[in-house]
């Protein structure tokens, strides 16, 4: 089945909104079995016209997203309509919809919005419980040319739950009985390069037929994804296990911070964090994931030696002696969040983040991490991230989590 999608809208070329619908189109319709084969952004106004009908002939569907707004520039249904000969109707039940929502978030309803309820004959329409602008689905028409017509809303907060609702099941109900669907596996690996990786399992891959593989390198860690049919897929997935079984995070999408909160749940054990050099960012990850509350016990963000002396109970006589960025200081940051938090577990970090405050024995970049567990066990190390200063913050964290999933099953720390 081949698929295009078209995104349209001037802010997307001018860099005012990040495209983020290529992505999700190709993680959910990979699900399927499927590929995109080409994505076109355009900019607002006529330009769709002249790529549906490039497109027409070379696809079996089309994801249309953009261009179903209120205002003059928005006018994908009604090049979509004039193209397929179709006249554009009034939908009252749209309508009525668009006027309740206006009515209950206390707006004015302009007149320009009737022209999101015009639909063209023979399209279903996907209701949008999150904007006024309804999706359309307008089914192959083998006298006007079309493939499959997805007409999709612009902003993804109004699209994901269209396309999960009613595009997804719609293109798998297209889809041939017999059609044959790869299956995938991905892996997310934790503190192994993309080219370690791959020195280390190639010559093994391509010894075995049909297997796809690709590499998605992101800070201290590389999804590594196998594709194929089932056999060389569970081939291949036995190297991986086999070569680095305690770096796996998980074999799946889920984030290093979902795969923490479910251990942390099936151990019945909670965290609490001390910060210096991140400033909150480790603390902000975790309660990112729904469901953090249940794991979370508080964060210290404790940047200045005043503060991780009177929070946390750091001994200005290890300050002195060591400086914030030393094991002795992380280990002591990590004790007294434990001690004060009630937690099982308290991660603690301090370290330069640059670009200045850097020494030539502590340069920028230079971070220690402590893991302290109430068993009175703690664990401290020096780790070395040159880079700047957001992406060191990030790093930081995930390492400083991964620590605590090796501690969680039981691997080695060093």
């Amino acid at each position: 089945m081949r698929i295009e999608v078209v995104n349209t809208g001037s802010e997307l070329l001018l860099g005012k909104v990040i495209n983020t619908h290529a992505a999700f189109f190709g993680q959910e319709l990979f699900k399927l079995g499927l590929r995109i084969q080409r994505q076109t952004t355009i900019p607002d106004g006529d330009d769709i016209r002249v790529v549906l009908e490039e497109a027409f002939p070379r696809c079996d569907v089309i994801l249309i997203t953009g261009g179903l707004g209120p205002t003059s520039d928005d006018i994908t249904r009604e090049v979509v309509a004039e193209m397929l000969g179709r006249t554009l109707r009034l939908d009252q039940s749209i309508l009525d919809g668009i006027t309740e929502l206006f009515r209950r978030r206390g707006l004015k309803q302009n007149r320009s919005n009737d022209r999101q309820a015009m639909v063209p004959e023979g399209a279903l329409v996907l209701d949008n419980p999150n904007g006024t602008a309804p999706g359309l689905y307008l089914p192959a028409d083998p006298v006007a040319g079309s493939p499959h017509l997805f007409l999709l809303p612009g902003p993804p907060r109004e699209l994901k739950p269209m396309y999960e609702r009613h595009v997804g099941p719609a293109i798998a109900g297209l889809l041939k009985a017999d059609q044959e669907r790869p299956e995938w596996l991905n892996f997310k690996i934790f503190g192994v390069g993309e080219s370690s990786l791959a020195s280390a399992l190639e010559p093994d891959f391509d010894r075995i037929p049909n297997l796809e593989v690709g590499y998605c390198a992101r800070l201290g860690e590389v999804d590594l994804r196998l594709i194929g049919d089932p056999a060389a897929v569970r081939e291949g997935a036995a190297l991986v296990r086999a070569g680095f079984p305690h770096e796996i995070v998980t074999e799946s999408e889920d984030s290093i911070e979902q795969v923490i909160l479910e251990l942390l749940r099936r151990h019945g054990g909670t965290v609490a964090t001390a910060e210096s050099c991140t400033g909150g960012y480790l603390a902000s990850s975790i309660t990112d994931v729904a469901g953090a509350s249940e794991i979370f016990q508080r964060g210290y963000v404790t940047y200045s030696n005043e503060a991780k002396t009177e929070m946390l109970g750091v001994p200005g006589s290890i300050l002195d002696a060591h400086g914030a960025v030393s094991d002795e200081t992380v280990e002591a940051m990590a004790a007294g969040c434990l001690a004060a938090s009630g937690a099982h577990y308290a991660l603690a970090v301090s370290g330069i983040a640059g670009p200045g405050g850097g020494s030539e024995t502590k340069p920028v970049g230079t971070v220690h991490i402590a893991l302290a567990s109430k068993d009175g066990t703690v664990f401290s190390r020096r780790y070395f991230f040159p880079v700047e200063r957001k992406s060191f913050k990030m790093r930081v964290a995930r390492q400083a989590l991964d620590l605590l999933r090796r501690r969680l099953l039981g691997f080695p720390l060093d």
